[in-house]
């Protein structure tokens, strides 16, 4: 169930991460078939909240309000708070808001450091998590009953999400959105937000090398665009650089400078994406799905689906199709 959703904030919170869980979850997007959130940004403490840039919100929902939240976010603090001499500075009343939130069977999502007000609360300890590379040593360090990971986009230790830094904020909600509600409504906001669906990791839960957009379109983007078109034929990077007016030498190079990766792994990770869509979304074979894909077979699209998901096609299909959500619910 994912129909009420609070972002709890602090004296200090970054506006950014905030904003994130705002675009995810508080915009209607109704007009597009989209589901709609009871969503609610609530001071976690008493006012004024100053953002760390600044200016200062004023909301009129306080920390009742987490008693009804299906998802409770906390999006990323300053640093102050977190490497205070006397450790994490977040207020009683929040820490057991937060404990109660997750003991009625609430989710909990946080935001770059974020994690440290779920490791204050005790919500961290046994638990795989993750926060910014830059704070993971001190998160380690602060809560060593927590198994901290600082390669990773974000963990899935459910009830207990946590992501790293900034952008890793909106792959973590589009991952839990797509978890609940399947591949058509997360693929849908992520288009309204114009950003990247998914990212590596999928079922894995672990991300650690994304496929990447390109950085610019001015080079690539044209190329790029026949690459998602045209995901079921069979390309070579010597058509693509053809395509692009380069040797295939500058196109692979420039390809890893603007995506992060290489044109094969890029592709790949494509395929996967709209391979893990039809699973969810239609009762096509594996074949067919294999062979809308661009992978040819069955056999080949379970090879590289492990190798990425690290789970068998009809594993994922059982997971995460709607029949077999049911199955699962009943």
């Amino acid at each position: 169930m994912l129909r009420n959703v609070a972002a709890v904030i602090v004296d200090g919170f970054t506006p950014f991460e905030l904003g994130v869980v705002c675009e995810v979850f508080g915009i209607d997007r109704s007009d597009d078939g989209l589901p709609t959130y009871d969503f609610a940004v609530v001071a976690g403490e008493p006012g004024p909240l100053r953002a760390e840039a600044g200016f200062t919100v004023s909301t009129p929902y306080g920390l009742d309000r987490l008693a009804v939240a299906d998802l409770v976010v906390v999006p990323a603090v300053r640093d102050s708070r977190i490497y205070h001499p006397d450790g994490p500075r977040f207020p009683a009343p929040l820490m057991e808001a937060l404990q109660d939130a997750v003991a009625r069977g609430a989710r909990v999502l946080s935001v770059c450091t974020g994690a440290f007000a779920l490791g204050a609360a005790g919500l961290l300890d046994g638990r795989r998590c993750t926060a910014h590379w830059r704070h993971a040593a001190e998160l380690a360090k602060r809560y060593p009953e927590a198994e901290v990971n600082p390669d990773v986009l974000y963990v899935d230790a459910d009830p207990v999400i946590t992501s790293a830094g900034t952008a890793a904020g909106i792959d973590a909600c589009l991952y839990l959105v797509r978890k609940e509600q399947g591949s058509r409504v997360a693929n849908g906001i992520a288009r309204r937000m114009v950003i990247p669906p998914h990212r590596d990791g999928g079922q894995a839960q672990y991300v650690d090398r994304p496929v990447a957009m390109p950085s610019s379109c001015d080079t690539l983007g044209e190329v790029i665009g026949w690459m998602q078109r045209h995901l079921a034929e069979p390309v070579t990077v010597r058509e693509l650089a053809r395509r692009a007016h380069m040797s295939e030498r500058t196109f692979a190079r420039r390809f890893v400078q603007e995506t992060g990766t290489t044109p094969v792994r890029w592709l790949t990770g494509q395929r996967i994406l709209l391979a893990q869509e039809l699973l969810e979304e239609t009762g096509e074979t594996t074949d067919l799905i294999a062979e809308r894909a661009g992978f040819g077979n069955a056999a080949t699209l379970r090879h590289h689906f492990r190798a990425w998901r690290g789970i068998t096609p009809q594993a994922y299909r059982r997971t995460f199709s709607p029949a077999g959500l049911a199955t699962l619910a009943s």
